[in-house]
Order: C-alpha cells, then sequence, then structure tokens
C-alpha cells in the first residue's frame, strides 16, 4: 500500500504513468478462452489522415465503457482497432502536400511514385490517432492492429471481390452514376449530401417541327439540353395529349427530338412537359430505358462541354449555363427566368455539385443481398439501440440501386480484373494471371480503377480476423457484439457490413448496433469549421485530464440523444472527479491495520442503509448499462458517489471516527473501505484513470482495477433502512429551516421528538448524526411544548424546533429591512428599464424577454421577504 495519496487531485501527473501500467501488464489483452464467454466490439476505423475530434471521443468513450464493463463482468473482451485507407480523403490531402512541396500535381505522376509517397505518409501519420486515442483511455488490444489495406484485409477484399463476381454479384457495365468533376471519380447513392441550393427556373420554348407552335419546358439546367433525346409529357395531360407523336426541334441544336407520353411526368410541375436528357439525370435515364431513346453524353471527366456540345464545346458547366441562357434569350426561345430554391447532390467529400453521367464501372447487384440484410433485422437478429434507427435501415434498403463500386484513383484496393487486348475478354482472378483465360494471349492489362473505400469497409467485423482463413480468433470472437457507430453512416456502412456478414458467414455481423448522437456546441449548434465553434479533444485532456472529457461527453444524456460540449460542464466533470478524490483521501487518511472483515462487523443504521444504498446503485447501473443508458449510469454512479457516500455516509462516519472506541472505528472503516471499492468498480468504465490510481492507494491490492471483477449485490436485511430514511430526510428538512431563518451554521440548537415509537427510538439513538450534520447538539422527547417553536411533520414523527434557541429577532429583523429595500431598489431599476420606450423597442427581443424574467423573480423575492419581515417584526413586538 502507498504511504499517502496527493493532496491535490492532479491528473496530467499520474494519467501517462496508469496507461503504461496497463499496457506492461497485458490489462488489455484478449485470448481465445473456451472457459470465458467472449464479448467483441470492432472500433469503427478513423481515416489514417484524422485527428481525434469530439465525435471519436464520444463514440470511443463509448465503447470503452462496454469493454471496461463486460471485461469486469468475467467476459473475454476483444476491443480491435484499425485504421481506414480512406480512398478520396487521403488521395486528396497526399496530392496537395505533393503540390505544396514539390509543385507537381496528379498528372505529372507515375501511379508507381504516387503509391511510394502514399505509403509513406501512412507510415508517417497512420498512427497519430491511436496515440490520441490512448490519451482518452482507450483499452483497445493494441497487438491485434488491422489496416483495411493490409495484407491481412487485402486477402479478404480479393476474395470476396472474386467470390461476388463468381457468383454473379458483381458486374461491368455502362450505368448511369455519381460522377464528382473534382474528385475525378464516381462515387456511390450514399456518398451523394443533397443539400438545398439557391437557383432558377429557366422555361424554355421548343418548337414543333412543321407547326407554328412552341411546347414550353421549365429547367433548372438549360446547358444539359444539349442532350436532350425527347420531351415526356403525362398521357391524360389534356393541354400536350394532342402532341404526343410529334417532333419538336431541339433549341441551338437543331435535332428532332419525339413528343412522348410518360406518366412520370408531374402534371403539376412547371409547364407540365420534361425535357428528358437520359445521359445526365437518373429520372430521365429511367425514361430513357422504358422508350429506348438514345443517350448523348456532354460531358467529359471535368463537367466540361465535350464535342457534342457544338459551339459550346470546352466551356465549363457553370459558363456554358451563361452562354445557353444568353442565346436563348437572344433568338427568343426564353420565355422567362423565376427563383427557385432546389435540392442538389454533392459529393461528401469536396461538397461540390456532383455530375449524373454514363459510365462504365463496376457495381454489386443489390436486390437479394438487400432483401437478406433487412429480414435479418425484421426477424430480430440485429437490433438498433434506439430502435427509431431502424427506419433509416429499411428506408435504404427498400430505395437501394446496384452499388458502383469502382472508383477512379490509386489510392485504394486496386480492382482484381485483367483485359485481354487480343480478345476483349475479363479475366478476374485471385492472383495476377499470365495468360488470357479465354484465348491464351498474354497481352494483359489490369483494371487501374480502385475499389470504393466502403466496400473493404464492409467486411471490417470478419476481415480484421483472418477471413476467409478459419481463424480461431474468427471461430471464437465472430460474430461480435455491439457496433457503435453515427446515424449518418447506417447507410454507408451498416447496412454493407450486414449483409457481407450475411453473406459471406451466414451470420449478422453483431447483434446489436448503438447509436450515438452528435456533439453540438454549448449553444446546441452543429460544430462546424465555418463557426469555428470546434474544440480539440487532446487539449481539453491536457488541461482537466481524459477522465473529465470523457464524464463530460456521457453524462446526462439519453441514448441515442445528441450531447453538448461544453467548458462549464467539463469543469463540473473535473469537480467531481476532485470530490471522489478528496473523499478517498479522507478515508485513507484513517485507514489502519488489521481491518475486520465486513462479515464480522457489527453494523449500525447508517452501515446498514449504506450497505443496502450500494446494493442498489450495483443493481441501477448494471440495468442501465445492459439497456445502453450510458449517460443514466453515469449519472446514478455520480449521485451514489456525491450524495449518498460523501455527502451522507462519510459525513455520518466522522462520529465514530473521531471517538474514542477503537473496535467501533476499524468496524466503520472497513464498511467506507468496502463501499469505496464498490464505487471504484462502477466508476472505472466511465473515469478509468481516477478510479485506477485510487485503487492503488488501497490496501491488500492482488489485481488492477481494470481486471477487477465487477461489483456484486450483498442483499443484507433492510431492517431500519425505513428509519435512517425518515431522519435524512428530518435532517435535510431542518437545514432547509435554518437557511431560510439564516441561523449561523456554529449556532446549536435543541430537537424535541413526538410520534411513532420506533423512530423517536431510532432519532435519539443516532441523535450524534443531528449534531454532525444540522448543527442540533441537543435532540430529546417533547415532554412540554415551547411557547415560540416551529413544527417539522414527517410521516410518524413531529420535530419542534425552540425558535428562541436558533434566531436573534432583532438582527433578523434589521437583515431583512435591508434585503428589502435592496430589492426595492432593483425592482425599480428594472421596471424603468422596461418603461423606457427606446430600450424596448431597440433591444434585443431576448434581452427585452430576459429584462421580463429578471423582474418577476425580483418581484417573487421582495414579496418572500416582506412575509419573513411581518412574521419576525411581530415576534420583536
Amino acid at each position: 500500500m502507498k504511504k499517502e495519496m496527493e493532496k491535490t487531485y492532479k491528473p496530467q501527473e499520474f494519467e501517462p504513468r496508469i496507461y503504461a501500467t496497463w499496457l506492461e501488464n497485458n490489462a488489455f489483452d484478449a485470448e481465445v478462452n473456451p472457459e470465458k464467454t467472449p464479448y467483441t466490439i470492432v472500433l469503427p476505423p478513423p481515416n489514417i489522415t484524422g485527428s481525434l475530434h469530439e465525435g471519436h471521443a464520444l463514440n470511443h468513450t463509448m465503447q470503452d465503457i462496454l469493454i471496461r464493463t463486460k471485461r469486469m463482468q468475467g467476459f473475454e473482451t476483444l476491443w480491435l482497432p484499425g485504421t481506414d485507407h480512406a480512398s478520396i480523403a487521403t488521395e486528396v490531402k497526399i496530392l496537395d502536400k505533393i503540390y505544396q512541396e514539390e509543385g507537381r500535381t496528379k498528372e505529372d505522376l507515375t501511379r508507381e511514385e504516387f503509391l511510394e509517397k502514399a505509403w509513406e505518409w501512412k507510415a508517417t501519420h497512420g498512427d497519430h490517432i491511436f496515440k490520441q486515442m490512448q490519451k482518452l483511455g482507450n483499452s483497445c488490444d493494441w497487438r491485434r492492429m488491422r489496416f483495411t489495406m493490409d495484407d491481412v484485409c487485402n486477402h479478404a477484399v480479393t476474395e470476396s471481390f472474386v467470390r461476388y463476381y463468381e457468383e454473379g454479384y458483381i458486374y461491368r457495365g455502362e450505368r448511369l452514376i455519381n460522377w464528382c468533376p473534382v474528385c475525378g471519380t464516381a462515387i456511390s447513392d450514399a456518398e451523394v449530401e443533397h443539400e438545398e441550393s439557391p437557383g432558377n427556373f429557366y422555361t424554355v420554348r421548343y418548337p414543333l417541327k412543321d407547326r407554328e407552335e412552341y411546347i414550353e419546358i421549365a429547367t433548372t439546367r438549360p446547358e444539359t439540353m444539349l442532350g436532350d433525346t425527347a420531351i415526356a409529357v403525362h398521357p391524360e395531360d389534356p393541354r400536350h395529349r394532342h402532341l404526343i407523336g410529334e417532333m419538336a426541334i431541339l433549341p441551338l441544336v437543331g435535332r428532332e427530338i419525339p413528343i412522348i407520353a410518360d406518366t412520370y411526368v408531374d402534371r403539376e410541375m412547371g409547364t407540365g412537359a420534361l425535357k428528358v436528357t437520359p445521359a445526365h439525370d437518373p429520372n430521365d435515364h429511367e425514361i430513357g430505358l422504358r422508350h429506348d431513346l438514345p443517350i448523348v453524353n456532354i460531358f467529359d471527366e471535368k463537367a466540361n462541354i465535350n464535342e457534342e456540345g457544338g459551339v459550346y464545346e470546352g466551356l465549363g458547366r457553370y459558363e456554358a449555363r451563361k452562354r445557353i441562357v444568353e442565346d436563348l434569350r437572344e433568338q427568343g426561345l426564353l420565355k422567362e427566368v423565376k427563383k427557385h430554391d432546389h435540392s442538389v447532390g454533392h459529393c461528401y467529400r469536396c461538397h461540390q455539385e456532383i455530375e449524373p453521367r454514363i459510365s462504365l464501372q463496376w457495381f454489386v447487384a443489390m436486390e437479394k443481398l438487400a432483401k437478406e440484410a433487412k429480414e435479418s433485422v425484421l426477424k430480430g437478429e440485429m437490433a438498433f439501440a434506439p430502435k427509431h434507427f431502424e427506419k433509416i435501415y429499411h428506408n435504404w434498403l427498400d430505395n437501394i440501386r446496384d452499388w458502383n463500386i469502382s472508383r477512379q484513383l490509386w489510392w485504394g484496393h486496386r480492382i482484381p480484373a485483367w483485359y485481354c487486348d487480343a480478345c476483349e475478354h475479363v479475366t478476374v482472378a485471385r492472383e495476377e494471371p499470365s495468360t488470357c483465360e479465354g484465348c491464351g494471349s498474354s497481352a494483359l492489362r489490369r483494371d487501374p480503377d480502385v475499389l470504393d473505400t466502403w466496400f473493404s469497409s464492409a467486411l471490417w467485423p470478419f476481415s480484421t480476423m483472418g477471413w476467409p482463413e478459419e481463424t480461431e480468433t474468427l471461430k471464437y470472437f465472430y460474430p461480435t457484439d455491439v457496433l457503435v457507430t453515427g446515424y449518418d453512416i447506417i447507410f454507408f456502412w451498416v447496412v454493407r457490413m450486414m449483409f457481407s456478414g450475411l453473406h459471406f458467414l451466414k451470420e449478422r455481423p453483431f447483434h446489436t448496433t448503438l447509436i450515438n448522437g452528435l456533439v453540438r456546441d454549448a449553444q446546441g449548434r452543429k460544430i462546424s469549421k465555418s463557426l469555428n465553434n470546434g474544440t480539440d479533444p487532446i487539449e481539453v485532456i491536457d488541461a482537466y485530464g481524459a477522465d473529465a472529457l470523457r464524464f463530460m461527453l456521457i453524462s446526462g444524456t439519453g441514448l441515442g440523444n445528441d450531447t453538448r460540449f461544453s467548458m462549464d460542464r467539463v469543469e463540473s466533470a473535473r469537480n467531481f472527479a476532485n470530490k471522489i478524490w478528496n473523499a478517498s483521501r479522507f478515508v485513507l487518511g484513517y485507514m489502519e491495520e488489521d481491518l475486520p472483515e465486513l462479515s464480522d462487523v457489527t453494523l449500525d443504521l447508517s452501515d446498514r442503509w449504506i450497505l443496502h444504498r450500494t446494493d442498489r446503485a450495483i443493481v441501477e447501473v448494471s440495468e442501465f448499462l445492459d439497456k445502453y443508458e450510458l449517460g443514466m449510469a453515469a449519472d446514478r454512479v455520480q449521485d451514489f458517489l456525491w450524495n449518498e457516500y460523501c455527502d451522507w455516509f462519510i459525513e455520518m462516519s466522522k462520529v465514530t471516527l473521531n471517538g474514542g472506541d477503537s473496535k467501533a472505528r476499524k468496524e466503520k472503516l472497513r464498511v467506507l473501505l468496502s463501499v469505496l471499492e464498490d464505487a471504484l468498480k462502477l466508476l472505472h468504465p466511465f473515469m478509468p484513470f481516477i478510479t485506477e490510481e485510487i485503487w492503488s492507494y488501497l490496501p491488500a491490492r492482488e489485481t488492477l482495477l481494470v481486471r477487477s471483477d465487477w461489483p456484486k449485490t450483498r442483499s443484507l436485511s433492510q431492517e431500519g433502512i425505513p428509519a435512517m430514511e425518515a431522519l435524512m430526510q428530518a435532517v435535510g428538512r431542518v437545514r432547509n429551516f435554518r437557511a431560510e431563518m439564516n441561523v449561523p451554521h456554529n449556532k446549536m440548537g435543541r430537537i424535541l421528538l413526538e410520534g411513532d415509537e420506533a423512530l423517536v427510538s431510532a432519532f435519539l439513538e443516532n441523535r450524534e448524526y443531528f449534531r454532525v450534520l444540522s448543527s442540533m447538539d441537543q435532540v430529546e422527547r417533547l415532554e412540554e411544548m415551547p411557547e415560540d417553536t416551529s413544527v417539522i411533520l414527517l410521516d410518524g414523527i413531529r420535530l419542534v424546533l425552540p425558535l428562541a434557541d436558533l434566531i436573534d429577532y432583532a438582527k433578523e429583523q434589521e437583515r431583512l429591512e435591508k434585503e428589502e429595500k435592496r430589492l426595492q431598489d432593483e425592482v425599480a431599476r428594472t421596471q424603468g428599464k422596461l418603461a423606457n420606450e427606446g430600450f424596448v423597442t431597440k433591444a434585443p427581443k431576448q434581452l427585452v424577454d430576459r429584462e421580463k424574467e429578471k423582474l418577476a423573480g425580483l418581484t417573487e423575492r421582495l414579496e418572500q421577504t416582506r412575509v419573513l419581515l411581518r412574521e419576525v417584526e411581530k415576534k420583536v413586538k
């Protein structure tokens, strides 16, 4: 046992040492152990470009709470860490670095040169975030750290691609895809962010062939008319029904296009006539397929107009729009322009507008896979917590399209497909082929594209454990238990892990998806670069300690709800840690050798009460954790430690600790120590550093706290507990009375008891608690009612307080008169401010409302003060 705890709580001095101790003792290591039940979480892999932000801190704290709890509850717990290569994000960052340092762009590099730079980046920066995670306290098994492009994961990616291809799920074809002209790659539907954007509705006149008439079309993108191949109208629209089958002339181009009937057209939208551009709009593409329309692609990879655009060739899409609108106006074909806000798809990475574009890409056929993933949740094999997030999951699967998995990038898993220049056969293989499997030619070239980042992430729960090999780790730890993630990647990641696990291993990858809310700023706003309202978690840890940050993030939040990142709340959490530190130091300051076992202690009323409350805390915290109500569990631990243990039991224990009975003191210390041990265990998942540090000072510790057992209830007799709770209620009421009457703390008084004999006896036997806790040094039976009293009524007992012992009415009158004058002045000042028309009309409404609320509060306090003053004046007279 260490001699003495430091006087001041200084987390910066012991948190790094504690973490090093955990690592030295292999405290986080998980092994295949048939004698234990496994419990597994795979860490959502952060990007290798990343740093710990507020969202990571919350997400990782939640995972660590679950892992530490299950470890203490006897499970063989594996928290498997790793990082994601993050194709687009990393490639953009590396190319920017190369440009800044060398002045070279991607066009100046060979693929091999770029990949060499990329792996150098990974080696330098890839593990940065893990060092930050360790500062936060993450108890991962670092020996098992994986990277989505390491040999193990790469093997799994190749195997899954080949299997999907052999089974007919993966195919290559020309489809309308989402193209990011800035990142220069296709992106999936899940990677498109739809934002409401300001724009215009342009109403354009399309001349009709062989008629002196026009059909009017309203569009938000006049530049795409260069690729129009039809005009669609609703077959039941009387305005246009007579034109079905006629031909129109495409303005500025002169191409003849048919007028067709299709029920997709919304008769209430615009003019009721729709320009159909199959190459550049997903809905138009579907119409084009139904009517076998030609597809005219007018954009190149940079979203510049190509050779199909005639005189507009080479113009960017926005410049082309301006020129086309000018030319339409000049030719009298632009009827009107109206302001119109509409939803526009943007790239999730660069936030620029995406361009729907026909392209030859690789796809995963989703119909059967989506059905299996949906049915698994419907059957209860995987549940969301909270349950309502299931809707996002099902909505996405109900509307899913085939998954575009090829990306025109260099950083990522290269597609294992080779093209034969001799016969154009495509060979998909696990190893690089030397000859074409179709014709035997050696003229093979590999597909230059890489796979979508989410293709490898979809395999994460099992690729990290060695699949497709049947490793002992995979057989023991898979399926995993809980995935902790944000709701914004349910469709990016959760859906894809589900169908991948079900398809390849015939089991769902986890039984629960626990959704963490957003971390917002102190005003409830979403944290963003534009608002500059973010807070660096590492700076918070350096200033306040990791435990304060963790507890602030998790406490006071409901399941799935957002949380507010507030420095005031961080300080409150640190104050809680400081309270625990001081309380533990107080208890250990009295510690003696040869304490009796708890089973040998003669328990007094307060001992039985605190042990009962400890049992309740163990049960309630465990139940909250089982239901993933981590915030409620944290709040319950705090309430138990701060209120019940520190403010009540320690204070009551001072009677015995400062008394002369050595045996009683040792017995009291045993109870204090036993409850402290249990409390530290309950708190450990939330505040691991301070609890481990205090644990190291406790006598006869044989193991680290992180590897100790979860506390068990004692189920002792509840005899006397109601009497103890009545006594505490009485103490609270007496304290409130003294505060209301402004009785000095050092002014002792009397309590006279009358009522239920059992309660009166219990109060008399424990009268010292009234002295210590409420400065009432005389507690007696009521024999005769004094003249001037205040009475406190509780169930079964009445407390009579003689006021002459407590109050100097003349001084109290003087104090209340001064308070009345002060409040009168404040009320008058505030009324004057609100009577000022200039203030009321010019000041912000929020400020005016605040002054009104202030006036209401002052008025109420003034009235309360006057009531008290009248009562005191009667006593003085």
